[in-house]
């Protein structure tokens, strides 16, 4: 195997959506190889056909491009066709069937594996048997000694039910198998209380355990970055390398991601997919910044980190043996700081799928109203979704109940006075104080001292004049808006004109 350049790999199977577990593992996998100047590869371990979703692996190429995480070698997507770069393909196991069968049989000639000949029916009645007497549900070893004739014999009973044998691993009965785990140091497994596993399928197909080795081992994989979950296995893979002559990559194996509550993150709660998280208006930077600190700790107080500083700064050594937290407020905040570091411009067009979902006809306004709708907006936004929350009253002139207009110190009659004299003192505004937002909130609140109000009695009244709401941006953010809609003050006066006549 070569030990001079770092090979890591993303082996997902095609079976849909980007689970959040799986963008970690290929991140993970991305800034290894990365950080140390070497390779990344994308393999598909679509062996379970009847798993396999028609679509899933463009879908998740297209994903991985959105955030950044990108292969040197394996499947790749080129102007939407699947095609497959590298010397050491195909990088599709359901088109290595070939090479499986010829290392099965490698093994069957060495005495390492051995057909089974066991019927489905038998080994769920073994398993039954097991989980009543609460023994560890694994196989019984019954096809491991047959001789020959024995073998026939089987054979012939099992085809007579039309079923093929499958192939199974001689796991040796005595001895230790060591796993020198990256993040969670040695673990020993006791070689007697591991099953003689399926290697090959009665379909022809290889089980997982049987291909990730051999595709490991022939695309000169060093560093196997994958989830916890796959520790127990980890040693009939150890095994399968010894019995091939093999050396094994590294192995490291990431903490479980967990739901606030402890409980493991699943796609049945929340949402918890890549996709979902995208057409909500989370951005990708955000997402990869948020998955990178899911197990991983920098040892700096430092939150937000772009691409190149993941690079930089990431080693399996910094990777926590804990389980993950998934804070979906967290992931809020730190998406809120994303949008807030891009330009009004850039946030409008991200924007712009979410207003025309919400039927704003975006094409009838103009540009610099839509940008003043961003600007007072955009510290608001926790994800980009947010933008259609009550944004109505910008478009169109707002209904509400003449009750919310009346401050709560103050009454229908002192409110009626208050929006006429102001509605007069708001036609002497020039064009120059319309676009300023300063020189509006100075003249109104010169405008209130010197009519001896207080400001809940005027802004209470014109906030909710301008917006139908109790609660909006203030009453000066939203003028300063309203007018660059046609570059008058036409709609404004509406508004207020609309609320005196509520209160009259």
């Amino acid at each position: 195997m070569n030990t001079q350049q770092v090979r890591t790999r993303f082996a997902p199977s095609p079976t849909g959506y980007v689970h959040i577990g799986s963008l970690r593992t290929a991140l993970f996998a991305f800034l290894y190889a990365r950080h140390f100047g070497g390779v990344n590869v994308l393999r598909i371990e679509d062996t379970d056909q009847t798993r396999k979703v028609d679509g899933a692996i463009e879908n998740l190429l297209q994903v991985m491009q959105a955030l950044g995480v990108s292969f040197d070698e394996g499947v790749v997507l080129d102007d939407d066709q699947l095609k497959q770069e590298g010397e050491y393909g195909p990088y599709i196991q359901s088109e290595r069937l070939e090479i499986y069968k010829e290392y099965s049989q490698k093994l069957l000639d060495q005495g390492k594996a051995y057909f089974c000949y066991c019927s489905p029916q038998r080994l769920t009645e073994l398993r039954a048997e097991q989980t009543a007497l609460k023994k560890p549900p694994m196989y019984d070893g019954a096809c491991r000694y047959l001789t020959q004739e024995e073998r026939e014999q089987k054979l012939e009973e099992l085809e007579l039910q039309g079923l093929s044998p499958v192939i199974r691993q001689k796991i040796p009965k005595d001895g230790i198998t060591v796993l020198q785990d990256l993040i969670y140091g040695e673990i020993k497994y006791d070689n007697a209380l591991l099953d003689d596993h399926i290697l090959i399928k009665s379909d022809g197909f290889p089980t997982y355990h049987f291909a990730v080795v051999v595709d490991d081992h022939l695309m000169q994989i060093t560093h196997v970055i994958r989830g916890e979950e796959w520790v127990p296995s980890t040693p009939k893979h150890i095994l399968l390398y010894e019995a091939f002559g093999w050396d094994a990559p590294k192995f490291a194996h990431l903490p479980l991601i967990l739901n606030p509550d402890k409980s493991k993150l699943s796609k049945r709660q929340g949402d918890v997919s890549l996709e979902d998280f995208l057409s909500k208006g989370y951005l990708p930077e955000a997402l990869v910044n948020f998955i990178a600190f899911l197990g991983w700790n920098p040892k700096t107080e430092q939150e937000l980190f772009s691409m190149d500083d993941l690079i930089a700064n990431f080693d399996l050594v910094k990777v926590n043996k804990s389980g993950a937290v998934f804070d979906p407020v967290k992931l809020d905040w730190m998406n809120s700081l994303y949008i807030r570091q891009k330009s009004n411009q850039q946030i409008l067009e991200l924007v712009k799928p979410f207003l025309l979902d919400a039927q704003v006809k975006i094409e009838d306004y103009d540009e610099q109203f839509l940008l003043a709708i961003i600007e007072i907006e955009k510290d608001r936004l926790k994800i980009l979704a947010d933008i259609t929350k009550h944004i109505d009253y910008y478009f169109a002139v707002p209904e509400y109940d003449s009750s919310i207009l009346i401050w709560k110190k103050a009454d229908a009659p002192t409110t009626l006075e208050v929006l006429t004299k102001l509605e007069n003192h708001l036609k002497t505004f020039s064009e120059e104080q319309w676009f300023s937002l300063d020189m509006i909130e100075s003249s109104i609140k010169q405008w209130i001292g010197d009519n001896g109000y207080d400001n809940g009695t005027v802004l209470w009244p014109l906030r909710v004049a301008l917006s139908g709401l109790e609660r909006s941006p203030n009453p000066f953010e939203l003028l300063w808006v309203l007018y660059k809609k046609g570059q008058t003050a036409e709609d404004i006066f509406q508004r207020i004109s609309q609320a005196i006549s509520k209160l009259g």
